[in-house]
Parts: C-alpha cells; structure tokens; sequence
C-alpha cells in the first residue's frame, strides 16, 4: 500500500492530494481513489473535504470522480518573504486571513509608528473603501487587497502625484500579467473600459508635511463574473477573465511591489516629469470626451491633458478649460 511506502505519517487528505495532482486536472474516479489508498468511502469524503477547507479548489463530477482545480494560493510574510526583491517596501508583512479594510488596518499601525514600507494584506475584505465611500467587492481568496505605509518627504500639495505613481506602477503590473491596462483618471485601472482595479490613498498630513500616506490597491485578479452582482458584469473585469488563467497572488504582490518601489525612487530622484509622461501614455481618456462629475454639478468636454500636479485639464465646448483633482468621469460616445 502507499502508506507503508511512505516511509512516513501520511494523512488521508495528503494521500488523496497526492493522487489528484498526479492526475494532472483529468478527473479521478471515486471508486479508483479509494481503491488505491484503501479508504472506505465516507473517509475519502472527509478528505476531500479537509483539502477543500485548506483552500483546495476540487470539483466533484458526476460519474467521473474528482478532479483538482486549484491549489491555495498563500499571502503569509513567510511565502511572500521568499519572492520579494524590493529593498524597502515589505519588509514587514501583515498578513490577515480577513480585514473589513486593509487600509484602516495601515491607518492605524502608521498612526502607531509603522515605518516606510510596511505592508497589510488580507485574503479578504469585508469593508473595503473605494472612492467617495462606494465598497470594494471582496469574495475570500481570490483577488488581492493590500496597504502600503508610505512616509514620503513631500508638501501636502504634491500627495495628487502620487495617486498618478500608484496608479502607473499598478497598471504596469497588470500588464506583466499579459493585460492591456489603461489609467481612468484617476485612479482606476480599466481594460476597454471595465474596471480591473482601483486605487485609495489616505493622507495625513499638517499644513507643511505629510505624516504618512497610505496606499490602498484591489486587483481583480481570479474573480469570475459570477462572482459580481448581475448588474455589475458588463462593468467588470479580472485578469484570470482577461488571460484565462488564474494568476498566483503572491506573485502579484511582489511584482507591484518592486514596481511601485521603483517609481517611488525615480520619483524622488527625477521629480513627478516622468511619472505624468507614462501616466499619459498609459491614460484612457486624453483626447477623448469624456463628462465630469461632482457632488453638485457636471460638465462635458474632451479631457485635454494631465498638469505638473497630476490635476485633469477639460476643455469645454466654449474653449475654456477647468482643472480638477477628483470627480468621476465617464467617457461619452462620438456620434457620427
């Protein structure tokens, strides 16, 4: 039996494991599983059942048997630890296996003394923020929500600069994935207008520094659209929809990282020029036009440029142009 062969302690559910990678996701029969580990059929149930409940994606198939779908996909500091290559940004991970809001957790370590680079993850959200308080979609596992804990040396002023480096850094990480991602200013990340991720920065700061930003990030990365409310479907997107494959999260968080801490340090060596010059190429409405939106009015007119500040530039139909540092835009249709 492959028990004896072992050599070890070996546990139904590993056995079982064993068995359904070997497999290689073609269906194993029930009957056939139990007959090679000599397990009575409600000890295999249990098994599957335990690998399900360590994060196992296993579907069970009618007359086929079972079939591995995906394995876990782990955030902890010690998984992590081993694929960063940043030499600042997560040295210190906090890993939590659900959060209502990663950046109220960031919020409330740097308003304690966390340093520059801390990193709080969560495998889920109950809570999470987006813009003007709209919540963050969050099913368990399977996309990624993390804070970073910045201490920029920078004038309050300048935090609309780095939404645009936070916003550039995420769409290039996207796009390692294989995902052509576009910047909707100006903090969401879109692909042919479906939203992929978003991005939050929490400021605290006094009249002449800033005590410390936190940057929030949610990636839509193996959700599926039956995950989404109906209504949302047309709306959305992931990168596992997009490539169709399901991407490693840990991965991601390494690749944003290092990233981000690369724009971080061009940033402070060279100043906001080269950030706004890859946030425009990276943009999906310039030259386009588009409707602005505030709390107590709107307006149309074609989104003509990114200032020196990160603010948007509209010119309406009358010639003249407003600048704006938030609002939601919609792109509107060219008749004709």
């Amino acid at each position: 039996m492959l028990r004896a062969m072992q050599g070890i302690a070996t546990s139904d559910a590993d056995l079982v494991l064993a068995f359904l990678r070997e497999a290689d996701g073609d269906p194993v029969p029930a009957e056939a599983l139990a007959g090679k580990l000599g397990l009575q059929p409600a000890a295999l149930f249990h098994a599957v059942r335990e690998l399900r409940d360590q994060g196992y994606e296993i579907d069970s198939l009618a007359k086929q048997g079972y079939r591995l779908i995906a394995a876990p996909d782990p955030l902890d500091a010690q998984t992590l630890s081993s694929l960063l290559t940043t030499r600042e940004l997560g040295w210190a991970i906090h890993h939590h296996s659900s959060l209502p809001s990663t950046s109220d957790e960031a919020i409330a370590l740097a308003r304690a003394g966390a340093a520059q680079g801390e990193v709080v993850i969560a495998d889920r959200q109950t809570a999470g923020r987006g813009r003007r308080g709209r919540s963050w979609l969050s099913p368990p596992k399977v996309n990624l929500h993390l804070s970073v804990i910045l201490r920029p040396d920078l004038p309050p002023q300048r935090a609309p600069e780095l939404v645009s480096l936070v916003a550039v850094a995420a769409a290039e990480t996207l796009r390692e994935l294989g995902v052509p991602a576009r910047i909707k200013w100006p903090n969401d990340l879109v692909v042919e207008g479906r939203k992929l991720a978003g991005i939050l920065l929490d400021l605290s700061a006094e009249a002449d520094r800033i005590h410390h930003v936190v940057v929030g990030v949610g990636f839509n990365l193996n959700i599926t659209l039956d995950d989404f409310p109906e209504e949302l479907r047309p709306l959305v997107s992931s990168v596992r929809l997009e490539t169709g494959a399901p991407v490693p999260r840990a991965a991601v968080v390494a690749s944003f990282l290092a990233i981000l801490e690369g724009w971080l340090d061009r940033f402070a060596d060279e100043g906001f020029a080269p950030v706004r010059a890859r946030y425009r190429e990276l943009s999906s409405i310039l030259g386009k036009p588009v409707r602005m939106s505030e709390a107590d009015r709107s307006l149309e007119g074609v989104a003509e440029e990114i200032d020196e500040s990160g603010a948007l530039l509209i010119r309406k139909s009358d010639g003249s142009v407003e600048r704006f540092l938030s609002g939601d835009i919609t792109s509107l249709r060219v008749s004709g």
